[in-house]
C-alpha cells in the first residue's frame, strides 16, 4: 500500500515524523511520497527520501506559493548581514526554476508537483493572481517536459482552466502524463483528465458525506466513475484525515482507511484495490523502485 502524496516535511510532523513513519510501515504502508509546495519543502522532501529507503519525493511550486517563488531561505541567509542590500537582490528571475531543475536530477524524485491552479480564497493568503498562477504552472509543465518527468496536478475550484492549459500544452505531456492529486471537480473535468491520460488521486476527504464548498459532484461518485487502473490513493497528510479521524492530524497510515472506502465504492476487495493501485504507481512513476 503506497501513500502517493503527503507532507511529512511540514511543521505538523517536526517533532515525531520518525514515529509517524514507523507507525505507517507497521500498519502496512510500504512506501510514502512526500510532495513539495515550494523550494524549501521540495528540498526537504528530497532530504527525507535520502534518509529513508522507502520514501520518495515530488518537487514543485504550489499555486498558493506562485507569488512567493523568490522567497528562498537559502538565498536570504546568504544576504543577511550585508549592508544596503535587499534580501532578494541576488535572486535571478528564473532562480527558482533553475533550483527546481537541480532537484529533479535526484534519482528518487518521481515527478514535478504539486503544480496547477487554485481559485480558493485562503484566510492566510487570499487568492494568488490567476495570471501569475498560470505562468508558474506553464513554466513547470515545460520543465517536466525537459527533464522527462510526469506531473502531479493541484486543482481547487479551477478545473476548467487547468484542463484548458493542459490541452494547450498537450505536446509537452508525456505519454503517461501524470496524476491529479486529491481530485475534485465536475464529471466533465474528470472525463477530460482521463482522456488526456492522467491518473486520479483520491484522499481521505472522499470518505466525507456531502459536497465540499464550491463543488457540485460528490467525491464518492467521481471515484465510482474513475477506472480502477487510473486510481491512486493518497493522504495529503497532515490534511484531510478520513472518517473516523476527520478533524485530526492526518497520517500516512490512514491511507489504508481510504483504500478500504474506495474498495467499497468499486465493489472489490481491499486486496484487489491495493494490488491494482500499487501497480498504477509503478506504471506512472518510472523512477519508483519496487
Amino acid at each position: 500500500m503506497i501513500d502517493v502524496h503527503c507532507h511529512l516535511q511540514f511543521k505538523a510532523f517536526e517533532n515525531d515524523y520518525a514515529t509517524v513513519i514507523k507507525d505507517a510501515l507497521e500498519a502496512g504502508v510500504t512506501n510514502i511520497v512526500n510532495t513539495g509546495t515550494q523550494l524549501s519543502s521540495s528540498r526537504n522532501a528530497v532530504a527525507f527520501a535520502e534518509q529513508y529507503d522507502y520514501l520518495f519525493a515530488i518537487v514543485g511550486v504550489h499555486p498558493h506559493h506562485a507569488d512567493k517563488i523568490q522567497n528562498d531561505p537559502e538565498v536570504v541567509e546568504e544576504t543577511e548581514g550585508k549592508e544596503n542590500i535587499k534580501k532578494e537582490t541576488n535572486i535571478k528571475p528564473d532562480y527558482w526554476l533553475e533550483e527546481l531543475e537541480k532537484l529533479t536530477k535526484h534519482p528518487k524524485v518521481l515527478a514535478i508537483g504539486e503544480i496547477g491552479m487554485d481559485y480558493y480564497s485562503y484566510k492566510s493568503n487570499g487568492t494568488v493572481d490567476p495570471e501569475l498562477q498560470k505562468q508558474i504552472f506553464i513554466q513547470q509543465i515545460e520543465l517536466a517536459h525537459k527533464v522527462k518527468l510526469p506531473l502531479q496536478i493541484h486543482n481547487r475550484l479551477a478545473g476548467e482552466d487547468v484542463i484548458k492549459i493542459l490541452k494547450e500544452h498537450k505536446h509537452l505531456l508525456l505519454n503517461n502524463p501524470g496524476m491529479f492529486h486529491c481530485f475534485a471537480g465536475t464529471k466533465e473535468v474528470l472525463h477530460d483528465a482521463l482522456n488526456l491520460g492522467f491518473s486520479i488521486g483520491f484522499d481521505g476527504n472522499s470518505t466525507y458525506k456531502g459536497l465540499a464548498p464550491g463543488e457540485t459532484v460528490e467525491l464518492q461518485e467521481l471515484a465510482k466513475l474513475t477506472p480502477l487502473d487510473r486510481i491512486l490513493v493518497e493522504t495529503d497528510a497532515p490534511y484531510l484525515a478520513p472518517i473516523p479521524h476527520r478533524g485530526e492530524r492526518n497520517e500516512p497510515k490512514y491511507v489504508i482507511l481510504t483504500a478500504y472506502f474506495l474498495a467499497e465504492c468499486k465493489k472489490i476487495t481491499f486486496e484487489e484495490l491495493v494490488e491494482q493501485t500499487d501497480k498504477n504507481v509503478y506504471t506512472l512513476f518510472k523512477r519508483f523502485e519496487q
